[in-house]
């Protein structure tokens, strides 16, 4: 069969060597430029979401992509096209039969000429080749498709220190592609363990990509980030807390509230303490219970205003009675 060639990458608007993310971008756009639902009884809109959604179809999975890249010397636009010898037995399908795409619509001559009656590539083992290649994917003789697990998925959660300590559960929104490249929320309960670290991810089960043909829904991998604390600093599984004393806190010693990701303590500090210096507590750090990191209160000294005559008079009397030298040099 003699049909007229369709060129995929100028109905998206990219060249011949734009990247995956380019191609999607550029399908993305036109998507919400002419989907049907944006632009109601507008045939000629239609007709538009029709062509750029075939060339999607082929052009975001590799293997069509080459296999469409190796037509030759057939790929000026308007000539007429016939499959290379072999083609005709490639078994590529979707689960609805008759030439209709996943989102509802028919598909060219040449799509089918080329991919047989429909899109959804089968990744069966046996490739390109012939009838071994349409049984790997449907029954020999049959235009059934074999049931497919869907694909893996991953997002990022954003989680407190208190959240990774005390783990539980937590309610999170992730935003999937829905038609026409539109986004779309869904609310998932997520169970945190205690003692998470950064990095390390949470698998939800059949949460993500959908199956094919009845197949098991891929999952959904949450890989967790630490959001900033307004009282204290990361350093691998520690934490650092700065403490601010009152000069006369810091040169006598003092008993102070401190709070932890446990609640607060009391911290006995030793007289003669100077900015900078730090006190562990053990065990109040990051990680799971037996194994947390320590927490590290570091000594912030800090001076009050001279604001009146009184007060620089007792600071001046106390530097000639200590004879305290700040400085060696």
């Amino acid at each position: 069969m003699s049909v007229k060639y369709k060129d995929y990458y100028e109905l998206l608007g990219v060249k011949r060597g734009a990247s995956q993310e380019d191609i999607s971008k550029a399908f993305k756009k036109l998507a919400r430029k002419y989907h049907p639902d944006l632009n109601p009884s507008d045939k000629t809109a239609e007709d538009k979401f029709k062509e750029i959604n075939e060339a999607y179809e082929v052009l975001k999975d590799p293997e069509k992509r080459k296999m469409y890249d190796s037509l030759g010397p057939n790929w000026q636009q308007g000539q007429d096209f016939q499959p290379p010898p072999g083609f005709e037995n490639m078994n590529f399908g979707f689960q609805s039969g008759g030439g209709r795409g996943g989102a509802g619509f028919d598909f060219s001559d040449f799509f089918e000429s080329v991919f047989g009656g429909g899109g959804g590539f089968s990744q069966a083992r046996g490739g390109f080749g012939g009838a071994g290649a349409g049984q790997g994917f449907y029954g020999a003789g049959s235009r059934t498709a074999r049931p497919r697990r869907g694909q893996d998925a991953e997002a990022e959660i954003e989680l407190s220190l208190e959240e990774v300590i005390r783990g539980g559960s937590k309610a999170v929104t992730v935003t999937e592609q829905g038609p026409g490249g539109m986004p779309v929320p869904r609310t998932l309960n997520v169970n945190i363990p205690a003692g998470i670290k950064e990095g390390q991810r949470i698998r939800l089960s059949g949460q993500g990509g959908p199956g094919m043909a009845g197949g098991p829904a891929g999952d959904l991998y949450l890989r967790v980030k630490l959001a900033p604390h307004p009282l204290y600093k990361v350093e691998e599984g520690n934490i650092v807390l700065d403490l601010p004393l009152a000069p006369w806190e810091a040169a006598m010693g003092a008993t102070v509230n401190v709070p932890t990701l446990d609640g607060q303590v009391e911290l006995k500090v030793p007289a003669g303490m100077g900015s900078g210096r730090k006190m562990r507590l053990r065990g109040k750090g990051l990680g799971a219970a037996g194994r947390r990191g320590d927490m590290y209160v570091r000594i912030m000294v800090q001076v009050p205003q001279a604001e009146d005559e009184e007060i620089r008079r007792l600071w001046s009397e106390l530097e000639s009675k200590t004879g305290f030298k700040a400085r060696n040099f």
